[in-house]
């Protein structure tokens, strides 16, 4: 059933192709591309971002080791750690220090404003410096009017820092600021603590977290990205918001396995990097939007793809113009066609040209002219036709008249008393009426009757008599068989087998199994083994054509031999049937057939 919206015109399907093979291989292409890029997109995001994480990761760090170097230098340093020594067995009392004292005390300041100084030549920010020994005792450098160092005695974290040995360090983490002066501009600061290698004090080196959070305000503001420094249990150490240090960040518990890149926060999806410090198992982690990491990228192929789109609209537009030129010369062709169908035959579309449409105008004028041609001369070919056939049916005698005059002789001889010449009579008139019948399949007692009155019929012209025996089964007689498919054999019999001599032929038949088996045996002459070979060649080896085979006169009245019946039948049988041919030089030849039994046969029209 055709639809309504079908396309009829062969430039309209011309059109809807190629619309097609360019717009579905376009977005097939424009699809593949964004499938292909999805995870390229979200690496390259992750790289940048990781890069941008590795840049912060050396700040960071760097800040971080420069208090462990202030720690590793006032531990290590011999000078100070002797006049800490000697401080330490002394009462703590530092209200009326000595000339000895003072001076070993400013030498211990000194290198702490040196070490301090040079930390904050790198890091950009001061690092607050305590060093406090077990009998009160204590070098700062900062004014104790900013902070009383003897306050960190209350700290919780101070009964874990003695305990330590060698160069473990115990890191605070966050926690408010003591620092007057800075208390305003940075609500918080990070600490480390280390107790001093003579177990006779400790050492606390404090930075203000705004050293850090300033720094994650730039990467914020410069480049969208959230940097977070959290804890061992991450807790937020320092943030570009003040406001968020002291939350947890449970979002790195949460991340999905498959795709450990990408957290959803507040239903929004943020691509995440971290870092780990190995000297306090502190994070840093990195946070920005996906949309906006991969929107750069997908900027470039929305742009690509807008550009894919006007260039197929100005294609389209080009490819109409192109399409219609092209095919002006058919749709001429069409409109002729049709004139020409109306029965305007004067027409000519007058196409030419060197392609395959000028050919092909130039073809269809010159058919016309010829096919103008052909009505005029089959116009009168019929008519010289008509003549021709009203002058063959004034010639024609009918056949039922020859049948008549063939029984009128017949009962004249018969009435002389010539009763064997009427039967000879009889039998021809038979065999032809027999014949001109245009069916195909007749009954085996029929297909008899006419091997009957053929014997009588050559017996007349032989020398000597040929004796036909027959042996019918009565459940075969009303068989149907193909038409003269037994009269070849027995003249084939007669031909070679007797040669004008007396002889004998019997014909059987019965039901074998299904199957009709007749069999045609002479006492002829017979046939060596090189002739029954080469006969059998050609009848099973080579299939005969009927057509194609010219008759030989010799063989009487048929002019069909053994190879002619056998393709005969196999075409109507297929191999269900066979034939088998048997013959001893001097005793005769048999012709055996096995014709499947037939349910119902249809009649060739």
């Amino acid at each position: 059933m055709k639809t309504k919206y079908s396309i009829k015109s062969f430039r309209g399907k011309l059109t809807v192709a190629l619309i097609v093979c360019i717009l579905i291989p376009a977005l097939l292409t424009l699809f593949i591309y964004n499938y292909l890029t999805r995870d390229a997109v979200k690496d390259q995001a992750v790289l940048n971002a990781k890069q941008t994480l590795q840049l912060v990761d050396g700040h960071v760090t760097g800040t971080l080791k420069n208090m462990l170097y202030i720690l590793n230098f006032i531990q290590y340093d011999t000078g100070m750690n002797m006049t800490f020594q000697d401080f330490s067995l002394k009462s703590g009392d530092m209200s009326n220090p000595s000339y000895e004292e003072f001076r070993a005390r400013q030498e211990v300041l000194i290198k702490l404003e040196t070490i301090t100084g040079a930390a904050e030549t790198s890091a950009g920010e001061k690092s607050f410096v305590t060093v406090f020994l077990n009998n009160g005792t204590y070098f700062t450098n900062y004014w104790i009017s900013d902070y009383d160092p003897t306050r960190l005695f209350k700290e919780p974290w101070l009964n874990k820092v003695r305990s330590l040995k060698g160069i473990e360090s115990y890191w605070v983490g966050e926690s408010s600021t003591q620092f007057l002066q800075d208390k305003a501009d940075s609500p918080y600061q990070l600490t480390v603590a280390r107790s001093l290698s003579s177990q006779n004090g400790f050492i606390v080196v404090t930075i203000l977290e705004r050293q850090i959070g300033n720094y994650f305000k730039e990467i914020a503001k410069s480049q969208g990205q959230e940097i977070i420094l959290l804890d061992k249990d991450d807790r937020i150490l320092s943030h570009a918001d003040v406001s968020r240090i002291g939350e947890a960040f449970p979002y790195l518990k949460e991340q999905n396995p498959k795709s450990p890149e990408i957290i959803q926060i507040d239903h929004q999806n943020y691509l995440i990097s971290k870092r780990e410090f190995p000297m306090n198992g502190w994070k840093l982690v990195s946070l920005i939007p996906y949309s906006q990491a991969v929107g750069t990228i997908n900027g470039i192929f929305e742009n690509v793809f807008t550009l894919q789109v006007v260039s197929f609209i100005l294609f389209f537009i080009l490819l109409m113009v192109a399409i219609r030129a092209f095919t002006r010369p058919l749709v001429k062709l069409d409109k002729v066609a049709t004139s020409i169908q109306q029965g305007n035959l004067h027409l000519r579309s007058a196409i030419r040209g060197e392609d395959e449409i000028g050919r092909l105008g130039k073809s269809f004028d010159q058919m016309l002219d010829h096919i103008s041609d052909m009505i005029v001369e089959v116009t009168h070919t019929q008519a010289r036709k008509r003549k021709a056939e009203l002058d063959m049916l004034q010639a024609q005698i009918n056949p039922h008249f020859l049948f008549n005059v063939l029984n009128s002789i017949r009962m004249k001889v018969l009435g002389k008393g010539d009763r064997e010449s009427a039967d000879m009579i009889s039998s021809l008139s038979k065999l032809m009426r027999m014949t001109i019948q245009d069916k195909a399949y007749i009954l085996l007692h029929d297909e008899v009757d006419i091997v009957m009155d053929y014997m009588k019929l050559m017996n007349m012209r032989q020398k000597e008599k040929v004796t036909l025996q027959t042996y019918i089964d009565a459940d075969v007689f009303l068989e149907r068989v193909p038409r003269f498919f037994l009269q070849p054999i027995i003249e084939n019999a007669l031909i070679h087998g007797f040669n004008q001599q007396a002889g004998t032929i019997t014909l059987e038949a019965q039901l074998d199994e299904g199957y009709i088996r007749i069999s045609v045996r002479d006492n002829g002459q017979g046939m060596d083994p090189i002739t029954l070979e080469r006969l059998r060649n050609k009848l099973f080896a080579h299939p005969v054509e009927p057509a194609l085979i010219e008759p030989d006169k010799k063989k009487g009245f048929s002019s069909i031999g053994l190879p002619n019946v056998n393709e005969r039948m196999r075409m109507t049988f297929g191999e269900a049937y066979r034939m088998e041919v048997d013959s001893e030089e001097g005793v005769g030849t048999s012709v055996t057939l096995l014709i499947p039994k037939q349910e119902e046969v249809q009649e060739d029209v």
